[in-house]
């Protein structure tokens, strides 16, 4: 869920501290915004509705997921 992925981008970013990092630090924090945005929040309301008439929910949601694929984090 969006909020498994906000958290796990938070703790990224509490590990970015050198100078190097601190671009890769802003763009996380973009993305852990448009996570937390409305319109983000009604398109994934959207897109889950539609996945369930079309019988092709999993398990895993998207946000935390894509989250797990950038940090490289198992997603269990």
């Amino acid at each position: 869920d969006t909020d498994r992925a906000l958290v796990l981008l938070e703790e990224y970013c509490k590990k970015l501290r050198k100078p190097e990092e601190q671009q890769l630090k802003k763009a996380i924090r973009k993305v852990m915004g448009i996570f937390k945005s409305s319109l983000f929040q009604a398109l994934l309301g959207s897109f889950k509705k539609k996945a369930t008439r079309h019988g092709t929910t999993s398990h895993t949601s998207l946000p935390a997921a894509l989250a797990c694929d950038v940090l490289g984090y198992p997603k269990d």
